[in-house]
């Protein structure tokens, strides 16, 4: 059946926004002294041409920006609706405008208008959002070469634990989701990323099928003589290069959205170890003009994100006003990152997302990072948490709306990174942090490098690939980015410094600045109180360390575990965190990459509560709570091991199975998926 060119939902949008508009330029007249209309039937006749001269000029607005560079994508979203009305004030005879800033006053009020109204008619959902895709996706769709196969959409919950998501579809809180699962027969399993459980980590290796030598979230490089942190550009660069085989996840023509690693995508927008500061993306500055130039995106966005401030303000004040513990410090830095972070960047992925489906593109990647930047700074199970969770609930709706439209089925792979744990900051509750310990237990030069650097990164990432080349505006661009940079860069090691100490959520690592690693023994020749002082603070639970006697080894306040044969002397420091770990931890010691010492913090055995050695109250990265719980949603004709999926290199090999069933490599057909008899398949279980 055709679709038709109007449609009665059309209709009644073009009507609403008519007469908003309408509304809105009579208020402008009323405040603006510069601004007059000589007759009701002039204003509603300027209300009129604005819409018409929108819907011609809009497109030209976009393609001029993006050929220009990043500066005109930016003046688009505050000029472009002023450029619009102003072409339309001037056709119809009589109005009077002072200047072009009344007429940028005015167009402002328009969109502030229109967005407000839209988000009252909607109930405070992104359903406005969500109808323009899809409108978009049915006017541009193209057909595609193989419209029976089914593409698939990975969409990444950045941090959220398989517990949170499994009490929330209980509790009825997540409509879509719990739509998929109850009437769909989605399956919700879990699955364990191994040591550490952060992003950098387990992306390479959903990714890339390799999850060696990414020692924590930032690591001293002992070649290098400095840190990397996997959120800049250049050492997400020099990551995926070590460990890339260009057979990634995303090889055969896929598209990665958001990422730090691209899994050797044929595209990459907005994913760090692609950009290149020296030259942004015409083909993202094209993509993101389009939500730029519409009154329903970056307008929404800029409204959503100062509501954003506004609920993140209130809410860090109702913590403190109920003295809620344990509680971190939440400043307007945060909340200024959250705004981009919670609103700005999950619009406008939502929007790349839905530009790759009317492209047909068989398979993309894309990361959400709402929930994790929330968690860190309130807590997993705070409400604010869950409400960031909720928001993502509406964002698979969407998906789901666009895909129906799209030239080529979609299946929607929902998953999670890593889980996250809660408790009080190692510092807050001890005092001191690891650092201070370190100086206090050796008389060392020490340098700390601990603070939190995740959301610095996604804003330098955006900034980054829509800078423009060969043009000042490039070059402010690229400045930007760098000042970014400098803020999230972890500060250079310096001349004369001992060691070096690092946190990764509860995890410490604790570098000796040297070019060869340290075994135990010549650490304990050297800072004979540094080992046992770790291991009797109240605050660490066990330290792992490389000896020459025993190799890999996991020392504790009362015992030992040698990790090589599991030999245990005294009372085994690992004991509380199951009968898998010691092999996690073996292959995490052995890694070239590791530091001289690995601290985990203390756990609560009865609340999971962890300390973590950055300011953050969720934390991941090492032993204990839910931060090693992640989650895999799947559609019911993808298959799900019977064995639980330990490690993400394993579910690399279950998503490239996705693929291979689906017809989009080699292995499977669909053909032959079609064909696996119905006991091989898996019924509508919920495991873990």
């Amino acid at each position: 059946m055709a679709t038709p060119l109007v449609r009665t939902g059309d209709l009644g949008r073009i009507v609403a926004t008519y007469v908003t508009s309408a509304l809105a330029l009579a208020l402008a007249a009323a405040v603006l002294p510069g601004l007059k209309f000589s007759s009701f039937t002039q204003l509603l006749a300027a209300a009129a041409a604005a819409l018409l001269v929108g819907a011609l000029v809009r497109p030209v607005l976009v393609a001029a920006s993006a050929a220009i560079g990043w500066l005109a994508v930016l003046l688009l979203a505050f000029l472009g609706q002023a450029v619009i009305l102003a072409v339309a004030l001037t056709l119809i005879p009589g109005v009077e405008a002072d200047s072009f800033w009344v007429v940028l006053a005015a167009a402002w009020i328009v969109a502030a208008a229109t967005t407000i109204v839209a988000w009252l008619c909607t109930s405070g959902t992104p359903e406005a959002f969500t109808a323009a895709l899809v409108r978009r996706t049915r006017r541009r769709r193209t057909p595609v070469d193989d419209p029976e196969t089914p593409g698939v959409i990975f969409v990444q919950l950045d941090g959220v634990p398989f517990p949170v998501l499994r009490w929330q579809l209980l509790a009825a809180t997540l409509p879509t989701v719990g739509r998929w699962v109850r009437d769909g027969g989605y399956r919700l399993v879990e699955w364990t990323p191994v040591l550490p459980p952060t992003t950098p980590a387990s992306q390479l290796g959903i990714l890339h099928g390799r999850i060696d030598g990414v020692p924590a979230f930032r690591w001293y490089d002992r070649a290098l003589g400095r840190v990397l942190v996997a959120n800049r550009a250049a050492d997400a660069a020099e990551i995926e290069r070590r460990a890339s085989d260009g057979r990634g996840l995303l090889a055969d023509g896929g598209v990665s959205i958001s990422n730090l690693f691209s899994g050797d995508a044929e595209r990459s927008v907005l994913t760090m170890s692609k950009i290149e500061l020296k030259r942004g993306s015409a083909d993202t500055r094209r993509r993101v003009a389009w939500y730029l130039a519409r009154p329903d995106g970056f307008a929404g966005s800029l409204f959503g994100a100062v509501a954003e401030i506004a609920r993140e303000r209130f809410e860090a004040r109702r913590q403190r006003r109920r003295d809620v513990q344990p509680r971190g410090h939440r400043g307007w830095l945060f909340a200024g990152m959250r705004a981009v972070t919670n609103v700005v960047l999950r619009d406008l992925n939502t929007a790349l997302v839905a530009e790759e489906m009317i492209r047909g593109t068989r398979a993309v990647y894309v990361d959400y990072v709402d929930y994790d930047e929330v968690a860190h700074h309130a807590g997993c199970l705070r409400p604010e948490s869950l409400a960031a969770l909720d928001r993502l609930d509406h964002v698979l709706a969407c998906l789901e709306e666009v895909a129906a439209a799209a030239p080529r089925p979609y299946r929607l792979v929902i998953l999670s990174d890593h889980g996250q744990s809660q408790g009080a900051i190692f510092a807050d509750r001890y005092g001191v942090d690891l650092a201070a310990v370190c100086a206090q237990l050796t008389a060392a030069q020490v340098e700390a490098v601990e603070q939190p650097v995740e959301g610095w990164g996604r804003l330098n990432g955006l900034l980054a690939d829509l800078s423009g080349s060969d043009s000042s505006r490039g070059r402010a661009a690229h400045g930007a980015a760098l000042r970014v940079q400098r803020r999230s860069a972890p500060p250079a090691v310096t001349a004369g410094s001992d060691l070096v100490v690092l946190g990764s959520g509860n995890l410490g690592l604790v570098y000796a600045a040297e070019e060869v690693r340290l075994t135990m023994e010549e650490i304990n020749g050297r800072w004979p109180a540094l080992i046992p002082g770790l291991v009797n603070h109240d605050g660490i639970s066990f330290v792992a360390v490389m000896s020459t006697e025993h190799g890999p080894l996991v020392v504790g306040p009362s015992g030992l575990h040698r990790l090589s044969d599991d030999k245990v002397t005294g009372d085994d420091p690992l004991a509380p965190f199951g009968p898998l770990i010691p092999a996690d931890l073996l292959r995490a010691v052995s890694m070239p990459e590791a530091p001289d010492l690995y601290v985990n913090s203390s756990v609560d055995q009865d609340t999971g509560e962890v300390s973590a050695f950055e300011g953050l109250v969720g934390s991941h990265g090492g032993l204990g709570g839910w931060q090693g719980r992640a989650l895999l949603l799947a559609p019911p004709d993808l298959a799900v091991p019977d064995q639980p999926i330990r490690g993400a290199d394993e579910l690399h090999r279950v998503l490239v199975g996705y693929l291979e069933q689906l017809g989009q490599r080699g292995g499977i057909s669909r053909d032959d998926a079609t064909q696996v008899s119905p006991p091989d398949r898996r019924r509508l279980t919920h495991r873990g």
